[in-house]
């Protein structure tokens, strides 16, 4: 695809190494040509310098062969208007905008073709807050990722010393869960990957991938994990937009101290947050401020700051004290990799977390959710069987003759629309049918073209 990226900063940086290693033609326009210089010389793509607004600068920058334009400048303004003369003058045909503000929701009649023009809204700190709440929800996991409009969810959660699953294999994990419907997609050990088989026996450590029903999670988790108590005190150190979303939308779930160091924010938060919730002024990594307010009591302290340096340092610091579980928002991708899994127990990055929702708009096929795993190396991509037996890949077909990438694996089914629909766990016999909803983990991106193949309907295909 041809794609256009507005804005060079975090997100627009991000998207476009995402983008570029899957052999997209990229062109990022900035106003900073060192900043767009560093990209070339890094990534796959071309940089344009100038006001993405101007449509000479989109002219440039290849608008008029265009296949979708992301905008993901630092202002909602420039990327409302951008999407706009991309659309009106260019017959750009799909747009995407990163909108902070919560005025600009998808589908709104002020974003559709006689608006704004906007096809998709991307917004990270809601996207950021979506992932935290999942990890609050079930405070043993390392991921929680929904596909199917809930109805099925992908886990990762690491196996620890003592818990039932260290020491079995696969399968009789499996039978100490028969009626529950779950499949180990993928297991990894020191960063490798293991043969997802019955005979692979979990060790301590272990990262374990289960795709599953998502009314069966909490006994899937217990099954890997010895279940933790519920989160009921937590600490957030940085109000800005992330900690005050996440704040706002606790209220009422569990107790939340908020620490945020500039005062005139502070008394902006307290404007904005109930009165029960506790606002104070002061540094996240003040050793006698955390200890004054008693953070080895907490079940998690979270550090989202837009310093990662602050956020490493006042997480690692939370743990130190005695925070049961501690979590930092990290945007360079080096630091995030470096920190996962040490100290600080989830490294967050807010570009990972939207890559996902970008991903299934620029898959071919019917592809309706996308998650990117293992910092963006893997995949887990649903998508919808389309057609009949002559026009698709899938329908009609068992499991055992679905051609996919070797690695690639087949976890759920879901047939049936919405949140009634039917979680099935795929045997080698199981017939696909008409729209079917299909998770496949990939664990390597150069595998994605593949089964992006196998959803896509063809007029003179018959297998």
């Amino acid at each position: 695809m041809n794609i256009i990226i507005l804005g060079a900063g975090r997100v627009g940086e991000s998207v476009a190494e995402s983008l570029s290693s899957e052999h997209n033609d990229i062109t990022v326009i900035d106003q900073d040509p060192a900043r767009l210089r560093l990209l070339e010389e890094r990534l796959d793509l071309r940089g344009v310098v100038g006001n993405g607004i101007q449509p000479s600068v989109l002219e440039e920058a290849g608008a008029r062969d265009a296949d979708m334009l992301i905008a993901c400048a630092a202002a909602d303004e420039s990327n409302l208007v951008v999407c706009k003369i991309a659309h009106d003058l260019f017959s750009v045909p799909t747009t995407v905008a990163r909108l902070r503000s919560p005025e600009f929701n998808e589908g709104d009649a002020l974003l559709d073709k006689s608006g704004f023009a906007v096809d998709h809204v991307i917004c990270p700190e809601e996207s950021v807050m979506r992932y935290i709440h999942q990890l609050i929800d079930y405070p043993e996991a390392l991921q929680v990722l929904q596909f199917a409009q809930g109805r099925a969810s992908l886990i990762v959660v690491r196996a620890t010393a003592g818990s039932a699953l260290v020491g079995h294999t696969i399968a009789e994990f499996r039978e100490r869960l028969p009626d529950a419907q779950m499949r180990v997609v993928a297991l990894y050990r020191l960063d490798t990957e293991l043969p997802a088989e019955a005979s692979t026996r979990i060790l301590p450590g272990d990262e374990v991938f289960v795709l599953a029903d998502s009314q069966q999670i909490r006994e899937v988790i217990a099954g890997i994990h010895r279940l933790d108590k519920p989160v009921q005190r937590l600490m957030i150190a940085g109000g800005g937009k992330v900690g005050l979303r996440l704040a706002r939308s606790l209220s009422g779930q569990c107790e939340v101290k908020l620490i945020e160091r500039d005062q005139k924010r502070c008394e902006y938060l307290a404007s904005q947050l109930p009165g029960r919730m506790l606002i104070l002024q002061g540094d996240g990594a003040d050793e006698d401020l955390l200890l004054e307010e008693n953070v080895g009591e907490m079940d998690l302290f979270l550090s989202l700051t837009s310093d990662d340096e602050d956020n490493i340092m006042s997480a690692m610091l939370a743990k130190r004290l005695g925070a049961r579980r501690v979590m930092a928002l990290i945007n360079r991708r080096a630091y995030a990799d470096m920190m996962q899994g040490s100290t600080i127990d989830i490294a967050i990055s807010p570009a990972q977390t939207v890559i996902g929702e970008l991903l299934a708009h620029v898959r071919r096929g019917d592809v309706a959710a996308v998650h990117s795993l293992r910092r963006g190396a893997a995949e887990a991509l649903e998508g919808v069987a389309r057609g009949d037996v002559k026009t698709s890949r899938l329908v009609g077909r068992r499991v055992q003759e679905i051609k996919l990438p070797e690695g690639a694996r087949i976890g759920v089914i879901v047939r049936g629309e919405g949140r009634q629909g039917e979680v099935l766990m795929p045997h080698h016999d199981t017939l696909i049918e008409t729209d079917d909803h299909i998770v496949i983990f990939i664990p390597h991106k150069r595998m994605v073209r593949e089964v992006e193949k196998l959803f896509q309907v063809s007029a003179t295909f018959f297998g």
